[in-house]
């Protein structure tokens, strides 16, 4: 199986190398294509071990420093948008597994669909922003959308040979990052360091942050709604602060199957990889004895805002949630740089959906634009 990475260094795209790495030998992968940010050195290293024919970065100044650091290899740098979609609709890579963080992995995903690539998706925002296009394209093409997310991933595993007609509702697991349990009060000294401490997880820092917050879980059920055609309300949230059940499925007859594994992303990026296959893992194991109890808890909406506005954008659907993932987005880069208090991300969100009318069926092009003027807004 040949594969293009898009976003291979960041922490989704690294560990997705990993598993590249442990399953070489019994299922074999090549790295036909990959994608980075500014970290050049990273990414030059993973050309020089995995030889992509195309690596691709955001920018041209990253280009020019990665095309000098790789000239004694065969790998053509490329740069910009332009340069990821050549990435991701690379001709001889079979799967593209999008992992690019946030809205500017969109584009990219939709050039691989169109070009007929399988899609391992760890890019939420994909859906979240154009579900109802990227659903259609999945159809018309024929091919393969498989999710990557832990607990998408879960549900996917729960489903396998499920009838839709069964499901009764899916229950989807939450962390409750590093601050559930806390008060409106205590969040309002929050500090970037404080937020990047998940309690489970290691991760990228936006998608932290928006554990942090929840805003993730909220994202989450707008990608379930896609992914397995349900209803926001036929989806609930669990908090599960040990992360070891990833996500449930409760059926007609009242059963509840759930799909348990060590908090790791390893598993869900190698199960897609390889699906419908199962291949060994060299991750230590699930030991149920060890962690001795598995509890459960409902969110908190009057704390943690950003779940709440999340779901209420994705209840209107539309281009409703565009606007909240583009708000979100340049909210936590804001708080990230020390600029707002943590607290404000919400205020932001909920400030910038105020001030949209929705659009129903939005156009890639009415999604594009009204993800550039919110940004441009919030700059």
């Amino acid at each position: 199986m040949r594969l293009s990475i898009l976003g291979s260094t960041g922490s989704i795209g690294r560990q997705a190398l990993e598993v590249v790495r442990d399953l070489n030998g019994i299922f074999d992968i090549e790295v036909t294509a990959i994608s980075g940010n500014t970290n050049i050195g990273l990414l030059e290293n993973q050309i020089r071990e995995f030889k992509p024919k195309i690596a691709a970065v955001f920018d041209e100044t990253s280009a020019a420093k990665l095309r000098m650091a790789v000239s004694d290899t065969e790998t053509r740098v490329l740069c910009g948008e332009g340069g990821l979609c050549e990435a991701a609709a690379e001709p001889s890579a079979d799967m593209v597994l999008a992992a690019i963080v946030g809205f500017a992995g969109l584009v990219p995903t939709l050039c691989a669909i169109d070009e007929g690539k399988d899609i391992a998706l760890a890019n939420k925002e994909t859906l979240v922003t154009a579900g109802d296009i990227v659903i259609k394209r999945v159809s018309e093409r024929g091919v393969r959308l498989l999710p990557v997310d832990s607990e998408h991933s879960a549900i996917f595993q729960c489903l396998d040979g499920e009838e839709k007609k069964s499901v009764r509702k899916i229950l989807l697991t939450a962390s409750g990052g590093p601050f559930f349990g806390c008060s409106r009060e205590e969040l309002k000294s929050v500090v970037a360091a404080d937020a990047l401490k998940h309690p489970n997880w290691s991760m990228g820092a936006k998608i932290t942050i928006d554990s942090a917050t929840m805003m993730n879980k909220g994202l989450e059920v707008i990608e379930a709604k896609h992914l397995f055609g349900v209803d926001i309300d036929d989806i609930e949230i669990l908090v599960h602060r040990e992360s070891v059940i990833h996500s449930m499925v409760e059926f007609c007859d009242g059963s509840v199957m759930a799909q348990l594994a060590r908090p790791s992303m390893k598993m869900p990026i190698s199960h897609a990889l390889t699906y419908p296959h199962r291949q060994p893992s060299r991750d230590a194991r699930l030991s149920l004895t060890d962690i001795g109890a598995l509890t459960f808890a409902k969110p908190d909406y009057n704390v943690f805002g950003c779940l709440a506005l999340a779901l209420e954008a994705g209840r209107a659907g539309g281009i409703m949630p565009t606007v909240m993932n583009a708000a979100n987005e340049a909210a936590v880069a804001k708080f990230l740089n020390g600029e707002i208090s943590f607290l404000q991300i919400e205020d932001i969100v909920r400030d910038t959906l105020g001030k949209y009318s929705n659009t129903e069926n939005p156009s890639l092009d009415d999604i594009l634009k009204v993800n550039a003027e919110v940004r441009a807004r919030l700059a």
